[in-house]
Parts: structure tokens; sequence; C-alpha cells
């Protein structure tokens, strides 16, 4: 995994920066692989995302995260009152902790009913409006539920924008979904075409994937003065042995470890060890990587462009330091780059001991 170096706490203040309202994209590109591509390197070159391949190395290796976007928003009534569920860590059979506004009206024993069919209780309540709910049903006959009743959990900023829509239940998902239980879409994932697939192929450059389940904390803004005081949640993760074989061996081969999104680092960086192996890993991880980190099992990163004061912003910073990614997002917002879930990508080199 990363390994933290000795290093100055870091201000939650020192990650942020003005972007334009107008500069979210409310769309996805189209097609996908249309979309703008920054090389962030010892320079800076712009490139549409169709020119990836060229942009790699035969016996490179892409990983992806294949989770597949869950409908996990929901709207109910506890009595007279309207409350919006955003869920996103499934617990049990029949549990899934959520977060709820407004918060303040729930408390544990409460009744949250969604249709005259389908109704949840809340079993606990705990900070920053997260609660558990046990819903009336379990398994597969929740997950049919869910399907019918829920909605595609757009991120807030999207949802400032514009309503979700059917478009939406295709275009927040990656030609990679393959397992349920996301709520949040790894989006870096979201450009690739097979027509893109088939390039990088013929290029001999590899791919594998792994899942990791992303939770709706990856929302949540950093509030706290320091970084290190910001709670990260816990998500479900899982690197096949298969998947592990196919990255070590192209790493011993020569090729380079690029993580499509943030999501495919942080869980490849959890699985690693000192000297860079990724082992086969199930289970949960809240890893936080800031800057200090040290990254042992990652090359390059493919990513789109992150909030301010978010935890994702720290990890690039984290990845190619903080004074350079703060000149490409300069770069990126003057040349009308596209930003968050279905805005443009970045490819970005890694730099050691950055700060």
């Amino acid at each position: 995994m990363t390994e933290d170096v000795a290093k100055p706490r870091l201000k939650t203040e020192e990650f942020d920066f003005h972007l334009p309202r107008g500069m979210i994209a409310a769309r996805p590109a189209r097609p996908r692989d249309s979309s703008r591509l920054l090389e962030v390197g010892a320079e800076l070159h712009d490139h549409v995302f169709r020119d990836l391949p060229s942009l790699l190395r035969p016996g490179d290796i892409l990983v992806f995260n294949d989770t597949r976007v869950i409908p996990a928003q929901l709207s109910g009534l506890k009595g007279e009152a309207k409350i919006s569920l955003t869920l996103h860590q499934r617990t049990a059979p029949a549990s899934w902790r959520g977060f709820a506004r407004p918060a303040k009206k729930l408390t544990p024993g409460d009744e949250i009913v969604f249709s005259d069919t389908f109704r949840a209780t809340v079993a606990e309540k705990g900070a920053g409006g997260e609660i558990t709910l046990t819903f009336d049903r379990e398994g597969k006959a929740l997950d049919s539920a869910l399907r019918q009743y829920g909605a595609m959990p757009l991120p807030p900023y999207l949802q400032s924008l514009r309503a979700i829509d059917e478009a939406d239940d295709e275009d927040y998902q990656t030609m990679f979904a393959a397992h349920d239980g996301a709520v949040a879409a790894p989006t870096a994932g979201l450009h690739f075409t097979p027509r893109l697939m088939e390039a990088l192929a013929v290029r001999h450059i590899g791919h594998s994937t792994l899942t990791l389940h992303v939770g709706a904390g990856t929302f949540l803004p950093v509030k706290t003065e320091y970084v290190d005081n910001h709670p990260m949640h816990a998500e479900t993760g899982e690197i096949s042995e298969t998947a592990a074989r196919a990255i070590n061996t192209a790493r011993q081969s020569g090729g380079r470890v690029v993580a499509v999104g943030t999501t495919s680092l942080r869980l490849l960086e959890a699985a690693a060890d000192h000297e860079g192996q990724v082992h086969p890993f199930s289970g949960e991880t809240d890893i936080f990587i800031t800057p200090g980190a040290r990254f042992r099992a990652v090359d390059l990163l493919l990513t789109n462009f992150h909030l301010p004061r978010s935890t994702l912003f720290m990890l690039v910073c984290a990845f190619c330091g903080t004074a350079a990614m703060k000149a490409t997002y300069e770069h990126a917002i003057t040349a009308g780059y596209r930003f968050y879930s279905y805005g443009d990508a970045c490819l970005l080199h890694k730099v050691e001991a950055n700060t």
C-alpha cells in the first residue's frame, strides 16, 4: 500500500480552487471517446481521449473498476415528511447504510414508506445524516425493488444543474460494469468504447479488472480544518487472483500499471506490498491518500477533474504534486476542459517524493 513519509499536517484550505459553474459538464461527450484528455508529465499536452493508445506503451496494463451503479437514490415518507435517501453500503441482505435528508426528522424505529408495498425501518442513526435501514425484503427481492423505485444516484453537483432522466441510466455506467453495488460511477471508465479497446489491443496494451463498490462518501466534502481529521467511509472491494497475477506479470515484464480512476488506484494501493506486488484482496478499505504518500503499485493514473477541497483532488495532488496539479487545473480551466463526473479526463504521470 502507499506509505506515508513524515510531513506537517495538511490544511484543507490548501486544496481549494475556484471553478466557474459553467465548466461543470451536465452531459457526457458523445461518442464517449471524443472527450478531451490532458496529459500531465514534465509538460502539459492537450489530446482527445481516443489518442490514448499512442500515449501508452506496448506491455502497459490498464486496470478498470467493473462495479455497476445501482439505482440507490430513494424518496419516501415518514408520516407527512418527505425523506430523501442515498444508499452507500450494503451491510446485510436486507440492510443498507445511507445518507438521509432531512436526517433530523428520523430516529431509530421510524418507518419510511416508499410505496404501498415497499418500506424500511431506521435501525440506527449516526453522525452527518448517516442512517442504517432494514428493508421489508432482502437479497434479490430488495435489488428488484430498488430497480423499480430507485433512481440513478447522480452526484449533488449534477443534480443542481438538471433533473435525473432516462439517459443517465446508460450514461452513468461504464462499458465494464458487471457487479452491482456502487452508488457512484468510476467515472474515468466512462470515456472508453469498444472501438478504443480494440485500438489498445492492437498496440498490445493489456487490461484487467477489479471491483470497488464506490460509496456516496466519495461525494462528501472535507469540512475539517485539517485533512487528517476527515473520516473516510469504508468501501467493499475485490481483486481476484487472476487479476493480481496479470498486473504483476505486466509490471515484471517492463509494463506500467495504469489505474483507470481513483477507485482502481485506491484498491491497488491497498492491496500492494512494499515491493509493489499486488495481492488478491476481498474486504473493505478506507485508505485515504494525501500528499506525502509513496505509491507502490501504480505508475500512471487516468482520472477526471475533481472538486476543490475533495479527497479525490488530494489524491491527485499526492500522485503528481500539489503545485503541479494546481497549475494543471488552471490550464484546464483556461483551455475550457469540462469538469467532474461527465467531464473530460487527464492522464497523470507519477512524480516521486512530491509535495
